[in-house]
């Protein structure tokens, strides 16, 4: 296994510290962790972590650590929930950057599963962004993104609430702000958006 899970500590601040030993990123993992409740029940939880599109939010202010890719060499320690004396913490999965996978068939397929499902509601949004701001402007602009995005499927999705709540905050500015100033602030915004779609066209493509 290229991740291995090691100085694992349980208790109240259970953590455990992971360590890329691959000679490429890591962009997701999973944690199988096992406990033993009593009654001779064995009681075993898989935590999974997907960080691919760190590459595009890192270094954004309140990108969590926990969700950036793991590069080549790093180590860093991952806080876990309260764990009694006896649990146990094993890698039961890892996706490289490439898109190999090694570990539980069951969970690797989910990732890819969800990256899939990413990847579309990306592409989705970043249509309507390239469509509106080819043809409006200003608040023109922010009021038929709102509308377009409204019409989407997939209204749960992340990058969908993402791209509503930078349209509605945009759209509380509109008077302090020029129609050219609000302009650049959605182009700037759907050339994020473009770049994680990108990320995620890759990332969805699983290498066997």
């Amino acid at each position: 296994m290229p991740l291995t899970a090691e100085r694992f500590v349980t208790g109240q601040h259970a953590h455990v510290t992971l360590t890329n030993n691959a000679v490429q990123p890591v962009t997701a993992w999973a944690l199988e962790i096992t406990t033993h409740p009593g009654g001779g029940v064995t009681h075993r939880e898989v935590e999974t972590v997907d960080g691919y599109l760190s590459e595009a939010t890192h270094g954004i202010g309140g990108a969590p650590e926990r969700l950036e890719r793991l590069m080549p060499g790093q180590s860093r320690q991952i806080e876990l929930d309260p764990l009694p004396d006896e649990a146990t913490v094993a890698v039961a999965a890892v996706i490289l950057n490439d898109g190999s996978a090694i570990g539980d068939e069951r969970v690797i397929a989910a990732v890819f599963d969800r990256r899939a499902k990413e990847r579309d509601a990306l592409a989705a949004v970043s249509r309507v962004f390239a469509d509106v701001l080819t043809a409006l402007h200003g608040e023109r602009a922010l009021d038929a993104l709102r509308s377009r995005l409204d019409a989407l499927p997939g209204r749960d999705t992340v990058p969908w609430r993402a791209a509503i709540n930078a349209v509605d905050t945009y759209k509380q500015r509109v008077h302090d702000r020029t129609p050219e100033q609000i302009d650049e602030s959605l182009r700037t915004y759907a050339g994020f958006v473009t770049r994680e779609w990108e990320l995620a066209r890759k990332a969805a493509m699983r290498i066997r």
